[in-house]
């Protein structure tokens, strides 16, 4: 967002705040801009539709500087959500359905949501329950570790279940003492 900055201001009068948070009171955007010429700082118009305009007395670039600072501490703690896919077929073996099983538990412990998919090809169509049968149980087997958004939905040739995390509590920490006299 960029503010108006000295020459820019062309209202006829502002509310001034000084650099150190004073308010100064109103008084016209000239006298305001001598003013802050005089402690070589900018004039910067924060809140346009006050009635009058507030601008405030500051070093622009330094304020610049550091908002985009903040932004960038913000986006790097910040966690995107993934939605992760795992693809089945109705007639999979019980060795590929646990591997498939393993790899949707780390997805979900690792925060991510999961959109489990049954693809039926050709006269498997037929056999809609078997798929349903089969997304109920991995429902079931990640139960602890997540919760169904979206039940088993056909849509297609595919059906689909979405699941996503528990909000999972930290583990509690023992006090110091506790810790003392189950080492010794």
């Amino acid at each position: 967002m960029t503010h108006p900055l000295n020459e820019d201001i062309r209202e006829p009068q502002v509310r001034l705040i000084a650099d150190d948070g004073e308010q100064m009171g109103i008084m016209s955007s000239e006298e305001a801009l001598k003013i802050a010429e005089e402690r070589d700082l900018d004039l910067v118009m924060i809140s346009p539709q006050a009635k009058p305009p507030v601008c405030k007395i500051m070093d622009y670039g330094k304020y610049r500087f550091e908002q985009s600072k903040r932004e960038k501490e913000a986006r790097k703690n910040q966690h995107v959500i993934e939605v992760k896919e795992i693809r089945m077929s109705p007639s999979i073996g019980e060795n590929d359905f646990l591997v498939k099983l393993r790899n949707g538990q780390k997805f979900l412990t690792e925060g991510n949501r999961l959109k489990v998919t049954v693809r039926f090809r050709g006269r498997e169509m037929a056999h809609t329950d078997l798929g349903r049968q089969l997304l109920e149980r991995f429902a079931e087997e990640c139960a602890e570790i997540a919760k169904l958004d979206k039940g088993a939905k056909l849509e297609g040739r595919l059906m689909t279940e979405f699941l996503s995390p528990k909000a999972q509590t930290p583990p509690k920490k023992q006090p110091r003492q506790e810790k003392a006299k189950e080492t010794n």
